[in-house]
């Protein structure tokens, strides 16, 4: 599926992954539209060219609509939606701070689980409604971010690998779904990725972290998910599955 002249929606858009993403979509002519929290865009200070910022909750129906209508009034069909929105809330179920916190867990489903499905509806029934690109009737690709802790997830991230396994399981009955309108789903599963999520650990802890990655022996790299992105676009045979971007590391318990 050809990218340039269409308009795509970005979550999570004002750092990490999104950024990345949304500054190699926009390299293609792609009309960008991101959604952050309002913080989040007056951490990043002015988007670049081509990406209309949207400050929202991916939570909030109205918040997400209103993205979607942007894309639409782009006057450029939406062909795109990455889910890069996402928190990594640490905590155990029992630990000597007494247990797991159920409004903390239930925020972690909230955003990671919820707030993904909430922008792949809406950005379906925008796709849903514009002209097919070719003869086999493809309106476009919605791609989700699990994590490789949706299969071995550690100690302490009960929350957010419920949430990951959610958005990997929901992955195929989601490509069946949208079948019908011409719509593929697909979702990369990201191991150790140098997002400003890995900004505050030590040096010391970092090149440990680097060490448990077979090959290659270092975090992956934002612009590395973007370009995968930008692949699954390209291939449009892939669907309903989860692609792990992770040099084949398997998470120890802790």
């Amino acid at each position: 599926m050809q990218l340039s002249g269409s308009s795509a929606i970005v979550t999570g858009a004002a750092s990490g992954l999104g950024a990345a993403t949304a500054a190699a979509l926009v390299a293609q002519g792609v009309t960008v539209i991101g959604i952050d929290l309002g913080v989040g865009w007056e951490r990043a200070g002015a988007p670049g060219e081509g990406i209309v910022p949207v400050s929202g909750d991916v939570r909030e129906p109205a918040d997400v609509e209103a993205a979607v209508t942007k894309a639409v009034e782009s006057g450029k069909p939406l062909r795109l939606a990455v889910n890069c929105a996402g928190v990594a809330t640490p905590g155990r179920i029992l630990s000597r701070k007494g247990v797991h916190e159920l409004e903390q867990f239930s925020r972690v489903i909230g955003i990671n689980l919820i707030g993904t499905f909430n922008v792949l509806r809406l950005a379906a029934e925008a796709m849903a409604a514009t002209e097919p690109v070719d003869e086999q009737g493809q309106r476009g690709l919605i791609v989700n971010t699990a994590s490789v802790a949706a299969f071995d997830g550690q100690i302490g991230q009960i929350a957010y690998s419920a949430s990951k396994g959610g958005v990997a399981a929901m992955t195929l009955p989601a490509a069946r779904d949208l079948a019908q309108s011409g719509i593929r789903v697909m979702t990369i599963a990201p191991g150790i990725l140098d997002t400003p999520m890995m900004a505050s650990i030590t040096e010391e802890f970092r090149k440990g972290l680097q060490a448990t990655v077979p090959f290659p022996a270092r975090f992956g790299r934002p612009d590395e998910y973007a370009a995968l992105v930008l692949s699954l676009a390209a291939q449009d045979y892939l669907n309903g599955e989860v692609i792990r971007l992770d040099g084949s590391l398997r998470m120890a318990p802790r």
